[in-house]
């Protein structure tokens, strides 16, 4: 049974930009920094482009078949094999996904804040939260998106915009960096940071109007890698390149280092963590909604409660797996590379065989619902 039609195109860009801004942006500015020096805002932007393309496969894809989520469509492209291979591969990434987001969660938490709580605890408990909430339908979980932007979005622009009052425009010179060689495998980075906007697959068949799916992606796209943006070129303004890597996390640096105007707060770090606390559950339910809908679509079941339980024990023991924080990021890094076959490459090589077959979806076809 094909979900009602009630998501607007406000909501599906709210939806992505809370889904992409996440656990990501305490360490984006080390990841393209590292990449080339003073130009990590030059590769944080063709990061961005290059997400932006991956999106735009997806988008196209799903305007194509406007009641068929990517699981579902997929077989009619390239055949009901091939395509559950493909499927089996978005299902697993995003399953890992989820859990790498809940351990760098809990290795902030137990590092910054809570300093004697195991990290077992906050890694179950954000899990646990996320599992429970992804029981909810599709309308549900637009409105809690819709709800919650407006506290990840404010704050986040407030401390850019307090902290360029002490950047220096020198620490963003050369503006092409200073270790070119590295741009490419930033950019890959930095992209593979936008992959939770996959979401927009099952948010399209659920939108009241399907056609307006790319104005509401562009949107998404824009707020969510400005502020990607802004956040690397704060930090690197702040602090310049090299200082900037050696620390962990430069955006909560960042904000450390920002004060409201009168000394009403000296430091906003405390606030900034609530903030990203609210902006690392919305990514987590993205992720882990995208997981179990998916699994459902692909069984050919009703509704995808009955896996919001069932997989909490697999994402965590996937999640506790990486030894240290170190070995956290590394994985992070290469998981995100791999993934953007699955989330760029696969999404493009079914659009061009879409378009080579002329296969396309009806506005609201009366499929059953083995199809």
């Amino acid at each position: 049974m094909q979900d009602a039609r009630q998501i607007t195109a406000i909501q599906a860009a709210a939806i992505l930009i809370s889904t992409i801004i996440g656990v990501g942006v305490l360490p984006l500015p080390l990841f393209a920094v590292r990449a080339t020096g003073a130009g990590a805002p030059l590769v944080t932007l063709l990061g961005i482009l290059v997400a932006f393309a991956g999106l735009l496969f997806i988008t196209m894809l799903g305007m194509r078949f406007p009641s068929q989520s990517i699981i579902q469509y997929s077989e009619d492209i390239v055949g009901k094999w091939i395509a559950r291979i493909g499927s089996a591969c978005i299902i697993c990434f995003f399953a890992v996904l989820t859990s790498l987001a809940a351990r760098e969660f809990g290795e902030v938490v137990v590092t910054s804040v809570l300093k004697r709580t195991p990290l077992e605890v906050t890694v179950i408990v954000m899990l646990l939260l996320a599992a429970v909430t992804t029981r909810k339908d599709i309308a549900k979980f637009a409105y809690i998106h819709y709800f919650y932007l407006p506290l990840i979005l404010g704050p986040g622009l407030l401390i850019v915009a307090l902290s360029l009052k002490n950047a220096n425009v020198i620490n963003l010179q050369p503006i092409w960096g200073n270790e070119p060689a590295g741009m490419l495998s930033g950019v890959l980075i930095i992209a593979a940071l936008f992959q939770g906007s996959f979401i927009i697959t099952l948010v399209i068949p659920a939108m009241c109007r399907p056609e307006k799916a790319m104005r509401a992606s562009l949107w998404g796209i824009v707020v969510s890698g400005g502020l990607y943006f802004l956040i690397v070129a704060a930090t690197v303004g702040v602090f310049g390149a090299e200082e900037t890597k050696l620390l962990l996390w430069p955006t909560l640096e960042l904000a450390k280092t920002t004060s409201l105007p009168g000394n009403i707060l000296e430091r906003l770090d405390a606030a900034f963590l609530a903030v990203w606390v609210t902006a690392v559950f919305t990514t987590l339910y993205s992720s882990y909604f995208l997981t179990i809908h998916s699994m459902s679509k692909l069984f050919r079941l009703r509704d995808h409660k009955m896996f919001s339980l069932f997989l909490l024990p697999f994402i965590f023991l996937l999640a506790m797996q990486p030894q240290n924080i170190i070995q956290l990021y590394v994985i992070i890094e290469n998981v995100g590379r791999i993934g953007l076959w699955i989330t760029i490459a696969y999404p493009f090589v079914l659009l061009v065989i879409a378009w080579l077959r002329k296969k396309k979806g009806l506005r609201d076809p009366k499929h059953k619902l083995e199809q």
